[in-house]
């Protein structure tokens, strides 16, 4: 069976609408920074803990993704975490502790963690 154009319309589409925090989704979004260096630095390990965390707390309204290099490698392994309605905050040198404050404090409660941020949108913090 082939595929038509139109088909991936709707394929595109249908996976829009399920990362897409504007569209309704979602509340949150945790994106974990995948590229090879990334991969190096141990964010295989960032990544098993956030669904981890997904998992245990049973929530549905947060959407988890992941992507290639960030471009900031010296700061792998990185995630970002966005908010409904907020800029997207880009966590650095992240390990598992770190990942258990974030998915507390940002995901749950919305409150960034800033000792671990590096920037909010475009604006670089600290």
């Amino acid at each position: 069976m082939k595929l038509k154009p139109e088909d991936l319309e709707k394929i595109s589409d249908n996976m829009r609408s399920t990362t897409s925090l504007r569209d309704g989704a979602g509340r949150a979004k945790i994106t974990v920074h995948m590229g090879t260096c990334g991969i190096a630095s141990g964010a295989r390990e960032i990544m098993k803990a956030f669904l981890d965390k997904i998992q245990k707390t049973n929530i549905t309204d947060v959407i988890f993704t992941t992507s290639g290099c960030a471009g900031l490698c010296s700061h792998e392994p990185m995630a970002t975490v966005e908010l409904k309605d907020q800029a997207p905050v880009k966590y650095i040198n992240l390990t598992e502790e770190k990942v258990n404050t974030i998915f507390q404090k940002h995901v749950m409660d919305g409150n960034v963690v800033e000792e671990y941020a590096l920037a909010k949108g475009s604006e670089r913090l600290g």
